[in-house]
């Protein structure tokens, strides 16, 4: 199978702004624009009233204060003075339509046409096919712990067990936290969840299990609730009951890598993958380029028969009614609803105000209100249909697309998608970051400049996207990527080391 990707269009041949849907009321500037410029449109000429910096936005007609603006065919706020054609469109002019929570009916929109006509035949990989069925991307020894008291040692084992076995399995990684213990509530049913998860997820060919002794998040409750672990896979113990809980760690990690070392990739089909959706440092491209085409990608995978997860839920406020309209019954559209207005009321209950994003980040770099931002993050979820809704810690139980309930910090969101069982994740960023996770990620960029600028962050540029034919090209060199990094291809993230988890606080510490 070739890793390379072919060449990409010529990025000066893009034209110089972007209208999503014939609809909108702004475009996009694809590069810095200038004060007097006349610029194209779909056949319509705009001269430039301001400079507008790349990625941000002008007025295509002039707007009354108070009228609805329009961007992917969608409200994306409301305009707080009046705008002329041509005048940048941003935070000085431009506020969230946002509220709290809401009433929603069940309008059912039917399976898309073009997701339909998908190849069922999307090609294959080469797996790790697990006892279950299910199919891992690596075939690691993972190190996690009950609680952060032994996040310390559960790394140092870690690091001493990659140099000792070093090319028996695709690697041993700790991933320490800071709970477990002094929690109540959803805290420690959070923590306790997501190690539950992790520790059956089909990439670890081995799991220790490490605890403390007494903790809160108990190891023999821990496991007494996760029937679906592999026990011939797993070896777990507290510290407190050993006398020298490194060299046990190691003769514990010694007994899972002499069963993983047998383990063989095989060919799989892309019905095999789990894919997660994430985006993280998003700008007025993001929404344009790179998350389009991770949409692409969840169609590919789920009209061949596997599986996509989106989440980061109050990223999608403001865009909520295009995921009910996919619902696949009235069931799933219930499950939507209960988790976009549970945030919501999260939210309200610690007074903060559900439109409290973008972040400064995303301002920077051209989003002005959380609906821009969350009518461009939906695009990850591409054209499929709504198959489930599952909560935080839970895990996959169908084919298709799954909505999650998680937050949209990147580490919490990411590692729940790794809990619920993606076995690669697709991470969208304009800005740049070099956070990686359980999972293998591949970081997506949204424009040609970051690409450029971070080398060693990004594994695929997006930014040719925008041309008449670099979509489709894009489209075949990512899923190209995805299969070969699927198939043992390390990530910039994996080479950097560069691998984590965070779990969801949002309760009381003893």
């Amino acid at each position: 199978m070739s890793c390379a990707q072919p060449p990409a269009p010529v990025v000066d041949d893009l034209p110089p702004a972007h209208r999503v849907d014939p609809a909108d009321d702004v475009a996009v500037a694809v590069r810095s624009l200038g004060r007097g410029e006349r610029v194209q449109v779909g056949g319509q000429v705009v001269e430039l009233a301001a400079d507008i910096p790349r990625g941000h936005k002008f007025a295509l007609r002039a707007l009354q204060s108070g009228q609805a603006v329009h961007k992917y065919g969608w409200p994306i706020g409301r305009a707080t003075i009046g705008i002329a054609a041509g005048d940048h469109v941003h935070s000085h002019n431009l506020s969230t339509g946002l509220t709290g929570t809401l009433d929603y009916r069940h309008e059912p929109a039917g399976t898309d046409a073009a997701w339909s006509a998908l190849s069922r035949d999307a090609g294959s990989f080469m797996g790790y096919r697990r006892a279950d069925g299910r199919v891992g991307t690596r075939n690691e020894i993972w190190v996690l712990c009950t609680v952060g008291c032994v996040g310390r040692t559960a790394e140092r084992i870690a690091a001493l067990a990659s140099t000792r076995f070093a090319g028996q399995v695709d690697g041993v990684v700790a991933f320490p936290h800071p709970f477990g213990c002094s929690q109540l509530g959803d805290d420690l049913a959070h923590t306790k969840a997501i190690i539950s998860a992790l520790a059956q997820h089909p990439n670890a060919g081995g799991v220790l299990l490490l605890g403390l002794g007494c903790e809160s998040n108990q190891l023999d409750r821990l496991l007494r609730d996760a029937p679906g672990i592999d026990a011939g896979r797993l070896r777990a113990f507290t510290a407190q009951q050993s006398s020298d809980e490194v060299e046990d760690g190691l003769q514990a990690v010694a007994e899972l890598v002499a069963i993983a070392a047998q383990d063989r990739r095989v060919p799989c089909p892309a019905s095999d993958l789990a894919i997660g959706l994430k985006c993280g440092g998003s700008d007025g491209f993001s929404g344009l380029t790179a998350n389009p085409l991770v949409g692409r990608m969840a169609d590919r995978v789920t009209a061949a028969g596997g599986s996509a997860i989106l989440t980061e839920i109050p990223e999608i406020f403001g865009a909520e009614e295009l995921l009910m309209r996919r619902a696949v019954d009235e069931t799933v559209f219930e499950g939507v609803v209960d988790v976009v207005n549970g945030f919501k009321r999260y939210f309200l209950d610690h007074d903060q105000p559900v439109y409290e994003n973008p972040s400064p980040g995303n301002i920077a770099g051209g989003i002005t209100t959380l609906e821009e931002k969350s009518l461009g993050a939906v695009q990850k979820g591409g054209r499929a249909p709504l198959a489930d809704v599952i909560a935080y810690g839970g895990r996959l139980r169908h084919r298709g697309l799954t909505l999650l309930a998680a937050p949209g910090n990147d580490g919490v969101s990411a590692t729940a998608l790794t809990a619920a069982g993606a076995t690669v994740i697709l991470f969208t960023t304009g800005r740049g970051t070099p956070l990686g996770f359980p999972a293998p990620t591949l970081k997506i960029a949204s424009n040609g400049t970051l690409a450029r600028q971070k080398p060693n962050w990004i594994d695929f540029d997006a930014g040719s996207a925008l041309s008449d034919t670099g979509s489709d090209h894009a489209a075949d060199a990512l899923w190209s990527l995805i299969l070969a990094t699927a198939s043992g291809q390390a990530t910039r993230a994996e080479k950097n080391g560069q691998r984590e988890i965070a779990i969801w606080k949002n309760g009381v510490t003893l």
